[in-house]
């Protein structure tokens, strides 16, 4: 019986701090996670539509994260390799050319530039890379947009996706060639996932 009783005050005494430890752990693991998380905001989507002659066609997501823009594109149809890819002024992409898109959305009046730097149009995003299939996937988070309506907002505008890569120097709009596909972005009902207009 004693050495019963010793054995099972061993296993008490060696898992069950252990167990707890391990439990603590993974409550502290969750918690930071939760603590790091941002709550997600409204949502919009453009469909895309091929404009130049191309065959491009596409969706790209928007969705508020914090202070943040969470952009996800799935574009087919593109020639490989890089592509200009922004926010445009104009809600319209009737023009085959996709020139009634106007510029840049550019509410600053700023310089064209990087996506990454401070002193660049609001609309300025990475460019889209095409593997050889002509698919190109994007996700990132951006600063300087916001799913709003008027003058500081991007509701009602156009996403573009250009013919060549956009090189981040060149005024107007990066030297990155003809407009291959323009969406409208529209904002999506809460919880449907489908475009409110």
């Amino acid at each position: 019986m004693t050495t019963q009783r010793t054995l099972q005050q061993r296993i008490y005494t060696t898992i069950y701090p252990t167990a707890r430890i391990a439990a603590l752990a993974a409550a502290g693991s969750l918690l930071a996670a939760c603590a790091g998380m941002e709550a997600a905001g409204p949502k919009a989507s453009a469909t895309l539509e091929a404009r130049s002659g191309s065959s491009v066609s596409g969706t790209v997501d928007f969705q508020a994260v914090g202070q943040k823009l969470r952009v996800e594109a799935r574009v087919t149809g593109l020639t490989p390799g890089q592509h200009g890819f922004h926010v445009h002024e104009a809600g319209d992409c009737s023009a085959p050319d996709a020139s009634s898109a106007k510029g840049h959305f550019n509410p600053a009046g700023r310089s064209h530039g990087h996506h990454g730097g401070n002193d660049r149009h609001a609309g300025d995003m990475p460019n889209l890379v095409a593997d050889s299939a002509g698919k190109a996937v994007l996700a990132v988070e951006v600063d300087m947009l916001s799913l709003t309506q008027g003058p500081g907002g991007i509701l009602q505008r156009s996403v573009v996706i250009h013919a060549d890569a956009d090189d981040y120097r060149s005024q107007p709009a990066g030297n990155s060639g003809k407009r291959v596909a323009c969406g409208v972005i529209r904002p999506l009902a809460a919880g449907s996932g489908r475009s409110e207009y």
